[in-house]
């Protein structure tokens, strides 16, 4: 089965860890994951300036693992991650703004992308949000 899964919550969140414990899972049982889609506060996920408690999980860095190992299509939502400072170089400096946080694996895009994975996926899989 080929999912697509959005994420809409930030990386605090229970549902963030859920969305990335069923991307494995699903990966693991033989399913293909056709595109991850962080919107809305999900778009925190994909930001390096997430400082996480020592106690507990850093669920940035293992999506930004599981993106990199697993060679996955993670995008971030460009109208929702400029609404929350969440730039990458090109729109820090087109916004003339002193800093990215987001890198590589991650890439900022439309909402296009989320229809786009929907057309190519069985199932879409959503997490968090209201």
């Amino acid at each position: 089965m080929k999912f697509a899964i959005a994420l809409f919550s930030a990386a605090h969140a229970p549902s963030s860890r859920r969305a990335l414990l069923f991307a494995q899972a699903a990966l693991a049982g033989g399913h293909q994951i056709v595109r991850l889609f962080f919107y809305q506060d999900g778009v925190f996920n994909a930001s390096d300036a997430v400082v996480t408690p020592q106690d507990e999980l850093d669920l940035p860095k293992q999506w930004r693992a599981f993106i990199s190992e697993k060679q996955l299509d993670g995008v971030v939502c460009i109208a929702a991650a400029l609404r929350r400072g969440v730039l990458n170089e090109e729109e820090a400096r087109r916004y003339q703004r002193n800093a990215a946080s987001v890198s590589a694996p991650w890439e900022l895009s439309g909402l296009g992308q989320l229809h786009d994975a929907v057309q190519d996926a069985d199932r879409l899989i959503c997490f968090g949000g209201a």
